[in-house]
């Protein structure tokens, strides 16, 4: 449902921005009422997830406008087993004017079954991102000189998984950290268009599922680059520590 209201809405604003709706002051309630049913149907309010970034000792931006806030949720309720679903969120929380902004985006935040069976990258196995703040971690850049998306370019740290079955291995005394092309990227390259299953997408990357919910991701942080740096800090938390 959420999904069908967005893509409503998105169809009408491109109407508006297009010409092809003459008086846009007449769809201005019917958008006011689209945004708040989005808002209604979102997992989390902007407040739970501050909250649970600072009851963690991270760093919650605010300062000015489009100063943004990448925080990604990764699934408690899976228990560590390999889903291969993108049944993870990316939230991004910002002000303009002033003002909150916050969108959820379903994603993953970890690899999915194919690169855990067959990690091609590291003879410790698949790379899974250990949920911390990481500082100025990624910058605008070609993903696999492809498209533009957030590449890593300071240190994160994994977990390594060499066993190749069906449940995450998240052993402390089997991570690394360094430069492992952790990047943000998105699936399905198709307007759209959402997948479903991770499949060969992540490696350990964190991917937005939804092509119109990437499209919408990047125009944000476009315009955060162009305010601030391109300099973006990415916080990974789990959901049990969002109450």
């Amino acid at each position: 449902m959420k999904d069908q209201i967005k893509k409503l809405r998105d169809f009408i604003i491109k109407d508006i921005e297009s010409g092809a709706i003459a008086d846009a002051s007449l769809w201005a309630g019917r958008l006011d009422f689209f945004n708040n049913e989005i808002k209604r149907l979102n997992m989390y309010t902007r407040d739970q997830v501050k909250n649970a970034v600072e009851g963690k000792n991270h760093k919650y931006f605010s300062e000015g406008d489009w100063n943004v806030n990448i925080v990604g949720i990764r699934n408690s309720e899976t228990e560590g087993k390999v889903t291969n679903r993108f049944d993870d969120l990316m939230t991004v929380s910002y002000k303009v004017d002033g003002e909150w902004q916050y969108h959820e985006f379903d994603c993953t935040t970890d690899p999915g079954t194919h690169w855990v069976e067959n990690c091609a990258y590291s003879k410790k196995g698949v790379a899974i991102l250990k949920p911390d703040q990481y500082r100025k971690s990624h910058k605008i850049r070609k993903h696999l000189g492809q498209y533009e998306a957030l590449g890593q370019q300071n240190p994160v740290t994994v977990y390594r998984d060499p066993n190749k079955d069906a449940v995450y291995n998240l052993d402390e005394n089997n991570t690394q950290t360094g430069l492992f092309g952790i990047n943000i990227h998105r699936a399905s390259k198709y307007a759209g268009k959402k997948s479903t299953q991770i499949n060969k997408w992540s490696a350990g990357c964190q991917v937005i599922a939804a092509n119109d919910d990437w499209t919408k991701f990047m125009k944000i942080m476009r315009k955060a680059r162009s305010v601030w740096t391109n300099d973006f800090t990415y916080t990974l938390i789990e959901s049990k520590d969002v109450t």
